[in-house]
């Protein structure tokens, strides 16, 4: 008689996750994905499905946890200002620092083009980062952190977008004073 392989789905999950985060989807392969798992491959397709539905799911769990990090950071107490600059700053940390990245960046590149599925998961991000950024910009403008002329879903568009250009720029330049430089203006830019 065959043996249930139970295992943790939501743990299974994250660490497929980090191995599609570091390899990206194409190159990563099913072994790499199960061995990571702890588990073998008709287990893999008798509980989640294939590597395409684990994708999606593994890019939805990201997602998820992108949402609940905004969500603390907007009931945060702190400055909205100081939340911003602390967000932008880390942001370029994990450009110049972090192996991986931003794996919506690089899920949004590789994989949303031809994947209906990750393009609205991907949009759905997308919506609540520019909602997220809205918020602590509009905060910080009611606190007169930010002077109140700018308009504040520019501005978070505005940031989303020059985050993944510094996102690229790194990559092809690998020059972290400039990515550092570029956030510090945007900063500057914010304030003034």
């Amino acid at each position: 008689m065959a043996r249930n392989v139970e295992f943790d789905e939501a743990l299974a999950i994250q660490k497929a996750m980090e191995v599609f985060w570091k390899k990206g989807y194409n190159a990563t392969s099913l072994r790499d994905l199960t061995d990571a798992m702890q588990i073998n491959s008709s287990s893999l397709y008798n509980t989640i499905g294939d590597k395409q539905e684990l994708f999606v799911r593994c890019v939805q769990h990201y997602t998820n946890i992108r949402k609940k990090d905004w969500d603390l950071r907007l009931a945060s107490e702190r400055s909205p200002l100081a939340v911003l600059t602390d967000y932008i700053h880390e942001a370029v940390n994990i450009i110049i620092n972090g192996e991986d990245s931003c794996m919506a960046v690089k899920s949004a590149f590789e994989v949303a083009t031809n994947d209906e599925r990750v393009k609205q998961i991907l949009a759905a991000d997308d919506q609540r980062s520019n909602r997220f950024l809205y918020d602590l910009i509009q905060k910080a403008m009611d606190k007169g952190e930010i002077k109140n002329d700018e308009d504040p879903a520019l501005l978070a568009d505005y940031f989303n977008s020059t985050w993944t250009g510094w996102y690229e720029s790194y990559i092809l330049h690998k020059d972290p004073v400039k990515i550092k430089r570029m956030a510090a203006y945007f900063i500057k830019q914010l304030t003034k």
